[in-house]
């Protein structure tokens, strides 16, 4: 018998919200480069995007039983983060349990395994990210960990740490971290606001970035 557990700390609903309004990207600098998920894992429609506490799950690769179970346990607004060892010759999500997902409120999957029936999840508008397409079929023979800690995309993810990703990839932001993060992202985007400020007002990359004396120490000598 293989027991699980669906108890799990979820972050401060508010703290999500605040991490929702930055990218990605913008959220991996913030928290010093850490929690960028592998960059072949992207979403299958680039206006998708999604920000959410962790639900994982661990299924075998071809085998998407316990994503089917994740599905039913899941509460709304979590992320189903599937570990299937990064095995891209199967779909094993597409337009069917991607209506379960939505009719539940659930805020997202994201998987290192391939998904299908792409055209119908952007119609759908369910936010799916996958590290492939593919068409071949899955069986549903082997139970395994849900709500247990998971590596996807080279990331451990636990539950409730929380997932943000959009066009451009997918970032994990340790529970814990999370208010952190968030007052960290936002310094992060008004600095760079005052860069853009500072180019549109004629000043160079060199002068706003302070490159001048990097580049002398390194003996670049630039002839004008």
């Amino acid at each position: 018998m293989i027991s699980v557990s669906t108890k799990f700390e979820r972050p401060d609903a508010v703290v999500v919200e605040q991490l929702r309004a930055f990218s990605s990207a913008t959220i991996h600098e913030a928290q010093g480069r850490l929690g960028a998920l592998d960059s072949a894992i992207k979403p299958v429609d680039h206006r998708m995007s999604l920000c959410g506490p962790a639900f994982p799950v661990q299924c075998a690769p071809r085998d998407n039983l316990m994503l089917q179970t994740a599905i039913a346990y899941a509460r709304p607004g979590d992320v189903i983060v599937v570990s299937a060892g990064a095995y891209e010759e199967a779909g094993s999500f597409g337009d069917v349990l991607a209506n379960a997902c939505q009719a539940k409120g659930l805020g997202g999957l994201v998987t290192d395994t391939g998904v299908r029936d792409t055209e119908d999840l952007r119609a759908l508008g369910f936010p799916v990210f996958s590290r492939s397409v593919c068409i071949k079929g899955t069986v549903k023979e082997t139970v395994g960990p849900m709500c247990e800690p998971v590596t996807v995309g080279g990331v451990l993810v636990r539950p409730g740490d929380v997932v943000r990703a959009d066009a451009d990839g997918v970032v994990v932001v340790r529970r814990e971290d999370a208010a952190q993060v968030a007052a960290a992202s936002k310094e992060r985007v008004n600095a760079e606001a005052g860069y853009i400020a500072a180019y549109r007002a004629g000043r160079t990359v060199t002068e706003v970035c302070g490159l001048a004396p990097l580049l002398a120490a390194k003996g670049l000598v630039i002839e004008d």
